[in-house]
């Protein structure tokens, strides 16, 4: 994280965990230290460090969008020119209906995931950024959802799988 504080083993034993489920109870920071085999100040410390040093970006849920009503997604890809990336990126990201965007070394540069209630309201935010994006649907490359095969990402850091690694 920083010349004097870099990560260790607990670091990534706590990121680790911070993949798993966190418990829904009144003090869960202080469940998951007891897995941990550290005290939840530690635990706090250590996320607020690894926060500061940009290893830890947030923590939040997963969320399960069909039973929210939210049923039609759909990958993009836009051709757009170095000179316009961060101002298409600016207007892309404007929406609360895309999720995330990121740029890829590619002829379809700006890449994003749209969401919506229905495959209507989908096409209809499709069109309104290209419109204001100044893009056609010729340019567009529209890969929507056809089944969810996996939205599970871990990244295995810590040395185990668990345990007690007591404070460090």
């Amino acid at each position: 994280m920083n010349n004097e504080q870099p990560v260790d083993a607990l670091d990534l034993c706590i990121l680790d965990a911070l993949q798993e489920d966190i418990p829904l109870v009144p003090r869960p920071w202080e469940e998951l230290a007891g897995r941990l085999g550290i005290t939840e100040p530690m635990l706090l410390m250590r996320l607020e460090r690894l926060s500061q040093a940009g290893i830890l970006r947030g923590i939040s849920p997963i969320i399960e969008s069909r039973p929210l009503g939210i049923t039609a997604a759909t990958l993009v890809a836009l051709p757009v020119p170095d000179e316009r990336v961060r101002e298409v990126a600016d207007i892309v990201s404007s929406y609360p209906e895309v999720s995330h965007n990121f740029r890829r070394d590619h002829h379809h540069s700006l890449w994003f995931t749209l969401s919506a209630k229905d495959e209507k309201t989908l096409q209809e935010l499709l069109s309104e950024i290209l419109e204001r994006t100044g893009f056609s649907r010729n340019d567009v490359l529209n890969l929507p959802t056809v089944r969810k095969i996996k939205i599970d990402v871990r990244f295995p850091l810590g040395a185990g799988n668990g345990g007690s690694h007591g404070p460090a």
